[in-house]
């Protein structure tokens, strides 16, 4: 709109009111996570057990199907409604949705379309439920996320507070579908947050109690994970044989982290390169899917790496799954099948599988050393590879460490977490800058911070833009203007409406002008500080 006040007309709300905003965003996250659930629940009861019930303990392994080697086909029957989900009403809600939130606050205003949250929903219990290998977590990211822009655009917030309401509808979110309220906490700071700020920590802080509180009501107050063998252990210490042993674990993460990186993204493109047509590509990649969800039934029982996995883990933590090579083959099947599901074209997230492959290649190493006679706890290396697999492949090495440490419980193993989380994130790093986040921005051209980095651009104010040569009587009368204190982030908004110049106003004076030149230039001066490439 023209002549609009980018800066000055909406301005950041009350500390009040936007606490207020949050706490609402917190009980939509945990209501969503408890509504998601229950329609996963129903989708994976129908076409798994051929029963309607809501009721569905992740944790516990799915009775082998009554159709035998039809189940293979049951991920195909759930592409086709997910694939007509996606893009009949909301192409962004295919894949893993953090990058989708990470663009929206970064290059599209704080705004995300209202349907992206039923579509994301449906589409990733059809994608879970029916055996897909993706996770809860990025689906309700997305879903808190979402509520959060529309929330902010009702109200008609600012840019900047659009964006704290989808980081707090994110933090939210996760925090609820994991029981992890400091996790959903360092979630946002890690990944989302534009500031991070007293304001904006109360904010998400607000939304993340709430979130797990609603949740909790709804859905029980249980640890995600025990680990049986580190219940009562106050605190691990780590001698410096310990310390060499979990850097290897470290490096043994990060190497998985980066396979599933580089597989995910490579199996994405070869998906759209060969196949014409998105029903044909999905189907195809969920029919093998099925057939080694399939093939682990035959050969251990139950179908081991379908949808969250969380059951597996379970057996790996409890110490219930100890075979070396049983372990080495659910890390490699779960990598596959993940890789498949994602890159073929489902709705999910990455954290769950993740998790899995963490569990399973510190399990292996825990059981294989153990076997060799080196005195080891096999659950304190699996649970560290979780936070090794997650800090890796997201960047995100605080959320890892104590999001896991609040889903097991097991606070006592912080040391081990933090050694590994660090390592594996500096192997990941040294083979690529990007994420399994980032990556899939930087390949539409895009750029968005990894971690909590600093941006001088940040303190950059309008009235630091102004081009001295311009005068803004050179403008139209209904130019957009801003305030002085307008953000570099607001005053490129404004310059989107007028390719001429945003004139910059100080109370009722109007003080200069803001032209592309002014911008670019200041830019160019920040490049090295702000990192911005």
């Amino acid at each position: 709109m023209r002549g609009a006040v980018v800066g000055g007309r909406k301005p950041d709300r009350s500390v009040a009111e936007i606490v207020a905003y949050g706490l609402l965003v917190g009980v939509i996250s945990g209501l969503g996570a408890w509504g998601f659930r229950l329609v996963i629940g129903l989708v994976h009861n129908v076409l798994f057990e051929g029963r309607l019930d809501l009721a569905y303990d992740a944790n516990s392994h799915t009775p082998l199907a009554p159709w035998g080697a039809g189940i293979v086909l049951v991920p195909v029957l759930g592409s086709f409604v997910v694939t007509f989900l996606t893009e009949r009403f909301a192409r962004e809600a295919r894949g893993h949705g953090v990058p989708e939130v990470v663009d929206a606050i970064y290059y599209g205003g704080g705004v995300i379309r209202p349907v992206v949250a039923v579509v994301k929903a449906l589409a990733s219990a059809v994608s879970i439920g029916s055996g897909g290998s993706v996770g809860r977590e990025g689906p309700i990211v997305q879903i808190g996320a979402t509520f959060g822009s529309m929330l902010g655009q009702r109200r008609t917030l600012s840019v900047t507070d659009r964006q704290l309401l989808i980081a707090a509808g994110s933090a939210g979110g996760i925090a609820a579908t994991f029981n992890a309220p400091l996790g959903g906490v360092l979630f946002a700071v890690e990944l989302l947050l534009v500031r991070v700020n007293a304001r904006s920590l109360l904010v998400v802080g607000v939304a993340t109690g709430v979130g797990v509180a609603v949740a909790n009501v709804l859905l029980g107050s249980n640890l995600a994970f025990s680990v049986l063998s580190l219940e009562t252990i106050a605190s691990i210490s780590v001698t410096p044989a310990d310390g060499a042993l979990l850097l290897v674990v470290g490096v043994l993460t990060g190497g998985i982290a980066t396979a599933f990186i580089f597989g995910l993204y490579w199996t994405e493109s070869r998906f759209e390169r060969g196949f014409g047509n998105r029903y044909a590509a999905h189907a195809a990649g969920m029919l093998i899917v099925g057939l080694v969800i399939y093939g682990f039934a035959r050969w251990l029982g139950h179908y081991s790496v379908q949808g969250v996995g969380y059951a597996s883990i379970t057996d790996i933590l409890q110490g219930d799954q100890t075979a070396v090579g049983v372990l080495i083959a659910l890390l490699a099947g779960k990598l596959l099948v993940t890789e498949l599901t994602l890159g073929s074209g489902a709705s999910g997230g990455v954290f769950s599988p993740s998790l899995f492959m963490g569990a399973a290649a510190g399990g292996a190493l825990g059981h294989a050393l153990a076997g060799a006679g080196v005195g080891t706890d096999p659950s304190l290396l699996a649970v560290a590879g979780m936070a090794g697999v997650v800090a890796g492949a997201t960047g995100a090495v605080l959320t890892a460490v104590v999001m896991i440490g609040e889903m097991t419980g097991d606070f006592g193993a912080t040391l081990p977490l933090i050694l590994v989380a660090i390592t594996a994130n500096g192997v990941r790093t040294l083979v690529t800058p990007t994420t399994i986040y980032s990556e899939k921005l930087r390949r539409r051209g895009r750029w968005a911070p990894v971690g909590l980095q600093a941006l001088a651009i940040d303190a950059v104010r309008a009235r630091d833009l102004v081009d001295a040569r311009r005068s803004p009587s050179e403008l139209e009368h209904d130019a957009p203007r801003v305030g002085g204190n307008a953000s570099l982030f607001e005053v490129t908004l404004a310059l989107e409406e007028e390719g001429r110049g945003v004139v910059v106003t100080e109370g009722d004076a109007e003080i200069g002008v803001v032209t592309r030149e002014s911008l670019a230039a200041a830019v160019r001066r920040l490049e090295g500080a702000s990192s911005l490439r």
